[in-house]
């Protein structure tokens, strides 16, 4: 089975935070949904606050260290994203916009992207869409319709694990990002197949395909 890279980004400043445990939820989700598609991926999680004076050096010289270059390759060579930030004065925060502002503005371009947020109140709920979404936007990447946030009365008390219809967002958020992972076998040549049998990744000769509809004399 061909596993597919996952990366969650995560911008929570504490440890253990929540932006944390949403970020892990989101990533659970989808390889449950995966795994009920018979696919797999790798998860790699990226905490931010680890690499924050790695950022502030790249913004700063232009050049990113080792550690800070591993991270970047890790999100642009991924097959998936998962980005969450704690929501700060109405908007993402600093060090989450720093690190995705060292990352070339072409690279995400086609990638699929759940976006997701924390914060102590839902009042801060549409900084998904008036901050993050459109920030994705700008990068190209391709966003997933359901946007997740998870405020402080998310965590507790309800009657589902993450209460009051998060648990819910965060089922289809998911599943929409799971159905835009490409899950492919690797390409196999016509040797390998049953009969030897071309494969929809061969490309079969235009004057070959126009000979095939003659009719026969």
């Amino acid at each position: 089975m061909h596993a597919m890279k996952l990366v969650v980004v995560t911008a929570g400043l504490t440890q253990p935070s929540s932006t944390r445990l949403l970020a892990d939820r989101l990533a659970e989700a989808v390889v449950r949904r995966l795994d009920g598609h018979e696919a797999a991926a790798e998860v790699r999680v990226i905490e931010l606050r680890d690499l924050a004076v790695d950022i502030a050096n790249n913004l700063v010289t232009g050049f990113p260290n080792a550690r800070l270059r591993a991270a970047i390759e890790a999100v642009t060579q991924a097959d998936g994203l998962i980005a969450v930030t704690p929501i700060f004065s109405g908007s993402y925060s600093g060090l989450f916009k720093s690190f995705f502002d060292v990352i070339d503005n072409t690279a995400l371009a086609g990638k699929p992207v759940l976006v997701a947020a924390t914060g102590g109140t839902a009042r801060h709920s549409l900084a998904l869409e008036h901050a993050l979404r459109p920030l994705f936007a700008y990068l190209r990447a391709v966003v997933v319709p359901t946007a997740v946030y998870a405020a402080a009365e998310d965590w507790g008390g309800g009657g589902d694990p993450f209460t009051d219809g998060l648990g819910e967002r965060i089922g289809r958020a998911a599943e929409e990002l799971a159905g835009l992972l490409p899950r492919s076998a690797p390409r196999q040549s016509p040797d390998d197949r049953p009969g030897g049998e071309p494969g929809y990744d061969e490309v079969v000769p235009f004057e070959q395909q126009l000979a095939a509809l003659r009719p026969l004399s």
